[in-house]
């Protein structure tokens, strides 16, 4: 009979060793990630001075000027609920739509599927900045400047949420699919309750990247918003900083305070997100 090898004191020793220094080159790259931040940071605590540092006095430390921000500029409310309606409504409206076209365009049903398919990735190739002046006059016309609709309905819709929905759902099987059908299940019922239920990790990735890409848009706010009241974060705050710009502290806390909802949202769906990126990944 053959017994396991053992592994010796020298070998055991090397992978720790390995281990650690896995470890420590990790914890410098998230160091190196999460530098701007701590930069932020250090700067908003150390008080209105014109010279700040990388490494502040830890006994001169003032968190005052957050509340001084909201003091300074009564709008921030505004602008931050602003942007978590927009981004929120777009979301869901991206996730709607693009599962609807990404179920027809996965499942035969209907002639022309591969060419529509086509049609709707070869828009990915079209720069943003080449539709930006019809639909500015498609949204002016229509009265709906200095409002949410004019900041949410040209964005409902994503190519690339319905592309990376259809990969996905084409790597379900489908014989889940017609034993759902012999079990009575209609089209819709199957999307429902099975298909989607399957596709949370592909959701929730499609999720992140849409509400963090309309929480920080910066140009088509800029363009469809002149009232102060409906200017969103990103627009908003680089005014602010315009009208702040020798205060250090106030512009980093300001910065601080408007990146709050995105941190959050990323630490709440870190787990879904890593789970969406690496699908498919490893092979049981």
């Amino acid at each position: 009979m053959s017994t396991l090898s053992r592994p010796t004191p020298r070998s055991a020793s090397a992978a720790r060793a390995s281990t650690a220094l896995v470890y420590a080159l990790l914890a410098g790259m998230a160091l190196l990630v999460l530098l701007p931040l701590l930069a932020s940071l250090s700067i908003a605590v150390q008080g209105p001075t014109m010279s700040p540092s990388l490494w502040p006095d830890l006994g001169t430390l003032d968190f005052s000027v957050f509340a001084q921000a909201f003091q300074t500029e009564p709008n921030l409310v505004r602008w931050i609920l602003n942007s978590f309606v927009v981004a929120s409504v777009v979301t869901a409206g991206v996730l709607i739509t693009s599962s609807l076209a990404a179920y027809a365009l996965s499942h035969p049903g209907f002639a022309g599927q591969r060419v529509f398919f086509f049609v709707c990735l070869g828009t990915l190739m079209i720069p943003f900045e080449a539709t930006i002046i019809p639909n500015y006059l498609l949204v002016s016309s229509w009265g709906w400047r200095d409002s949410f609709p004019g900041l949410i309905v040209p964005f409902l819709a994503s190519a690339f949420g319905i592309f990376l929905l259809r990969q996905y759902f084409l790597g379900i099987p489908r014989e889940l699919y017609e034993a759902a059908q012999m079990d009575g299940c209609g089209r819709f019922q199957y999307l429902w309750r099975m298909l989607l239920p399957l596709s949370t990790p592909a959701l929730a990735t499609l999720a992140v990247y849409t509400f963090l890409g309309a929480y920080n848009a910066y140009y088509w706010p800029l363009l469809i918003t002149n009232a102060t009241e409906w200017r969103t974060t990103q627009v908003g705050i680089t005014i602010f900083r315009s009208a702040e710009v020798q205060v250090f502290n106030m512009q980093m806390a300001a910065n601080l305070i408007v990146m709050l909802p995105t941190l959050a949202l990323l630490i709440a769906g870190q787990k879904q997100l890593v789970r969406g990126l690496t699908a498919g990944a490893v092979k049981g």
